[in-house]
């Protein structure tokens, strides 16, 4: 075995007995004789591995709550369409469209975001409530803001599913019901406003199609003409204004 190779092995032991270290709650230095491992919840709330697993176990769920339970996926969804509507292909690419939605998220769900951090971060961090309470306290400002943008039609379908009884009111919705109706309503959304981004571009691009066959240029593919008369068009009447705009009108 090469010398690089033993020190690979003995640093992949160090992190797994670190981990474990940390997990059982044990101190890494100066280890008692006899260490008793208590991993009782109620006890070790405040306990800093405790609220280390909670607080990375939180983080891997960022992602889904980012998708599923913001505006994200009207947003990426609408600049997708554009795109497509445009005929630019990759410009922008995936990735600026991806951040001028999340930052346009964080827009949006500022005021949810500061609500959950008064409510809820800021009183489990000082200790007044424990982990559990504060993520309760958390969904309450943002399935308020899911049941604004949610349709009725939409909410029933899933309660209906469900099996449940309709609810008296929304406090009584269940939030493994409210997360998948918001997003359908939220595609729904997203693709109408795509239908209504195609119908001036779809103008054109019949408009040229209609004269190269006329002129008998069925060589040329009307993409080569359409595509930088649609992005004229775009930028003649200030089309990033107007889209981001109206979607910021529609999710407040």
């Amino acid at each position: 075995m090469t010398t690089g190779s033993s020190y690979l092995v003995a640093m992949r032991k160090g992190i797994v007995l670190f981990a474990f270290f940390v997990l059982a709650g044990i101190p890494i230095a100066a280890a008692p004789e006899s260490p008793s491992i208590n991993l009782d919840l109620a006890k070790n709330s405040g306990s800093l591995p405790i609220q280390i697993m909670v607080l990375l176990t939180l983080l891997s769920f960022i992602p889904a709550i980012l998708i599923s339970m913001t505006c994200f996926t009207r947003l990426i969804v609408v600049f997708h369409f554009l795109r497509q509507a445009l005929g630019t292909q990759e410009a922008p690419n995936n990735q600026v469209l991806i951040g001028l939605s999340l930052f346009l998220t964080m827009f949006v769900m500022a005021p949810v975001m500061t609500r959950i951090n008064q409510e809820a971060l800021q009183p489990m961090l000082a200790g007044q409530v424990t982990q559990m309470q504060a993520v309760e306290q958390a969904l309450v400002p943002m399935r308020a803001y899911m049941l604004k943008h949610t349709r009725e039609h939409d909410l029933a379908l899933f309660i209906k599913l469900a099996g449940n009884a309709m609810p008296n009111s929304p406090a009584d919705v269940a939030t493994t019901t409210l997360v998948p109706a918001y997003m359908i309503s939220e595609l729904k959304t997203a693709f109408q406003i795509g239908f209504v981004l195609f119908i001036p571009f779809l103008v054109i691009d019949l408009a040229v199609s209609s004269v190269l066959l006329s002129m008998g240029m069925m060589q040329l593919p009307p993409v080569v003409v359409s595509m930088p008369l649609k992005i004229l068009l775009f930028v003649m009447v200030d089309g990033w204004y107007l889209i981001v705009g109206s979607l910021m009108k529609s999710l407040t």
